[in-house]
């Protein structure tokens, strides 16, 4: 048997339940106390991830596909997620459809994930390798945070992402993300993909439905823009784009983040209520 088929099961765990307290993980005085069982989790847990009992795990998605095994490949993903920088700080808006081809499991998935108190991060691609990695991303922050005593930088947590796709890369990952936060130095976006691409920008959408978000987001985009004015662009961007690509749907929710950190400007926001509020007004 091949080396890596006889690979122990077993591996170390880290506790995420602080996740649930992201003020917790922004605090610029950290009790050592309360963080030790983080430390020690992830001093003792296994530096690595776990492949597949394959001969070549690298390979394997293609491996698949050249025996015919086409649907392991080829999976049929679709979202909307966007992002832009405007003079009052951030917008980003998602959708919330998770879909595999014609197969809608839900409307309510929550791709914006909260990093800490002034940094997020979106999902687009394979729903496990994006929550799975800017989870461990929210690990490699707070860390950062408890080693230096002050808040990762976003350019730093971008650049972490971009390192952990570069070093995965051909492996199979499927992930499109955004990070977007201010720090000392104002508000920043990044896009972040699978292949350890990293650029910096000030308007981004990622997804199926992105074509149709940049339509709309072009059109409108100012730097000088109102806070109302800007979630309204988010908002209606993400629409438009659920509207016609069959693969985004569900809710519309958008955060600003702020000098402060960040706030759920909309919270799960139906798209077929805003379809008839347009609607109502042309």
């Amino acid at each position: 048997a091949h080396p890596v088929a006889l690979q122990s099961s077993a591996m170390a765990c880290l506790d995420l339940n602080f996740m649930d307290r992201p003020a917790a993980m922004a605090s610029y005085n950290p009790d050592p106390r309360a963080d030790a069982p983080l430390m020690a989790n992830f001093a003792n847990a296994e530096m690595g991830f776990q492949m597949a009992p394959v001969l070549n795990p690298m390979t394997f998605c293609k491996d698949q596909a050249a025996r015919g095994h086409k649907q392991v490949m080829d999976f049929n993903k679709g979202t909307t997620t966007l992002g832009f920088v405007f003079d009052g700080g951030v917008i980003i808006a998602v959708d919330a459809r998770a879909s595999m081809g014609s197969f809608v499991s839900s409307g309510q998935v929550r791709k914006i994930i909260e990093i800490n108190d002034f940094l997020i991060g979106t999902m687009a691609g394979g729903a496990a390798d994006c929550s799975f990695w800017e989870r461990r991303l929210t690990v490699l922050c707070r860390i950062h945070e408890l080693r230096n005593k002050e808040r990762i930088s976003v350019a730093a947590a971008s650049n972490l992402l971009a390192n952990i796709f570069y070093s995965y890369r051909g492996y199979g990952l499927s992930c499109g993300t955004m990070i977007a936060g201010w720090d000392q130095k104002g508000p920043h976006l990044y896009m972040v993909d699978d292949q350890g691409d990293r650029i910096k920008g000030q308007k981004f959408s990622v997804g199926s439905g992105s074509t149709f978000a940049y339509g709309v987001l072009d059109q409108g985009y100012r730097t000088d823009m109102s806070i109302p004015e800007a979630v309204e662009l988010g908002r209606r961007s993400i629409y438009h784009a659920t509207h016609r690509d069959g693969a985004s749907g569900g809710v519309c929710r958008v955060y600003h983040i702020h000098k402060d950190g960040w706030t759920r400007m909309i919270e799960g926001e139906d798209v077929n209520k805003i379809h008839y509020e347009y609607a109502a007004q042309k």
